[in-house]
């Protein structure tokens, strides 16, 4: 019989765009002792989740909580609980996430239109504003922040559009979350995810979503208590949310005083969530906000001089994931794996047309640190040498170190 040994795995430096380092804090929490899920005790640490999840959404919204499931469970969430068969949706697409939006939303039965850029660009908010205007829809379901090209796209003005013309807008934020500052009320999202394995910097398990009193409404009128659950008082809908695991009318009960037995929850992964989001606001946003925008500039800075070139729309670019140009005649997949065996770091490929062209090279969460943007810089540096690209030596780290001084020196001035 095989024997199996105690679980060992390598200390890695991640610099991927997720899954990235989970805090220390955070994987203590992890070990307290389960609590039953309708345990006065447990409940409170669900109500505080709430709490933080507002703070950190930065929203008045009533309903912020987390679904259980990877990132895309929060998407699929929101979408199935809104989208009926034939409803217009349209998908502004600059990257591989746009496309994942555009099958949740087809699998759902909505009709869907599409619109698209290079990956590498964002769109101009006119555009798509103009195209709301054209195909009048529902629905406007686009991502904040495409992991898959580093692009950031601007929300400001497509919010107000949808608003105006009484479209949800439901943003996928799950790269930016936590690590950019993305004011869901002040951009008039109807509808956010964000993701527990990236700038939150907490095991990928959770998707902590909110929604406005707009969304509210198109989903209670879909309420449809389950079989098994349902009261001689329980409501029936003919156009219920297709699916069970998903239907927000019902988690909504859940995360109420109203505590519907909808499922078991992921005890130990609410601990997760709730130390993860202690230490945000602990840290405070604007100071959050400011070190990833830190690390940023000093990994930037460390690239450019090392001779390599950033790929995509640097006024548009995601603070938190750097994307750079593989040089030519260098097999890119070679260099992430010397670097991780080598030098015990992670970064990351891309998707689609991007595969093999350039490295992703991600700063979230607890990963956004001094110490990982300098080792990271060193592994990269020394891996391309011996495999014979010509780096200009010595200058990558020299760079880093100057922005990092520079700050220092303008913090106590």
């Amino acid at each position: 019989m095989k024997k199996y040994t105690d679980l060992n795995v390598p200390l890695r430096t991640i610099m991927t765009p997720g899954p990235v380092e989970v805090d220390p804090r955070v994987l203590r929490a992890m070990a307290t002792p389960i609590l039953g899920q309708f345990d006065p005790a447990f409940t409170n640490i669900m109500n505080e989740t709430m709490e933080m999840l507002r703070e950190v959404f930065q929203t008045e919204n009533h309903w912020a909580f987390p679904v259980d499931g990877t990132s895309r469970a929060g998407i699929e969430a929101v979408l199935c609980s809104i989208i009926e068969p034939g409803d217009k949706v349209l998908v502004p697409i600059y990257g591989r996430f746009g496309y994942l939006l555009t099958e949740i939303c087809q699998r759902y039965g909505a009709e869907v239109t599409t619109m698209e850029v290079p990956w590498g660009e964002v769109f101009d908010p006119e555009v798509v504003i103009n195209k709301i205007h054209e195909v009048n829809p529902k629905i406007v379901a686009i991502v904040h922040a495409e992991t898959s090209t580093s692009c950031m796209q601007p929300l400001k003005e497509i919010g107000e559009a949808c608003r105006n013309a009484d479209v949800l807008l439901v943003v996928d934020a799950v790269a930016s979350l936590g690590g950019v500052d993305i004011k869901v009320d002040e951009l008039k999202l109807d509808a956010v995810i964000g993701g527990t394995q990236k700038c939150l910097s907490v095991p990928s398990g959770l998707a902590p979503i909110t929604f406005n009193t707009r969304i509210e409404e198109v989903i209670n009128k879909r309420k449809s208590i389950e079989l098994g659950l349902r009261t001689s008082q329980s409501e029936l809908s003919n156009n219920r949310i297709v699916s069970n695991y998903f239907d927000l009318a019902q988690l909504q009960d859940y995360w109420s005083p109203t505590r519907l037995n909808h499922h078991t929850e992921a005890t130990s992964m609410q601990y997760a969530l709730r130390e993860g989001l202690r230490i945000i606001l602990e840290e405070g946003l604007e100071n959050r906000f400011a070190r990833h925008k830190l690390n940023e500039q000093a990994l930037v800075a460390g690239i450019k001089a090392m001779g390599l070139e950033l790929f995509g729309d640097e006024n548009n670019k995601l603070p938190v994931v750097t994307a750079i140009q593989i040089p030519e005649g260098i097999n890119g997949d070679e260099i992430r794996s010397m670097m991780l065996e080598d030098f015990e770091v992670e970064i990351a490929s891309s998707f689609g047309p991007l595969h093999g062209k350039i490295w992703r090279i991600g700063t979230m969460g607890y990963s956004s640190r001094k110490k990982n943007i300098l080792h990271v810089l060193s592994a990269l540096e020394a891996t391309l040498i011996r495999k014979g690209f010509n780096v200009n030596k010595g200058e990558s780290l020299q760079a880093a170190l100057n922005v990092y001084d520079e700050y220092k020196t303008l913090v106590h001035s």
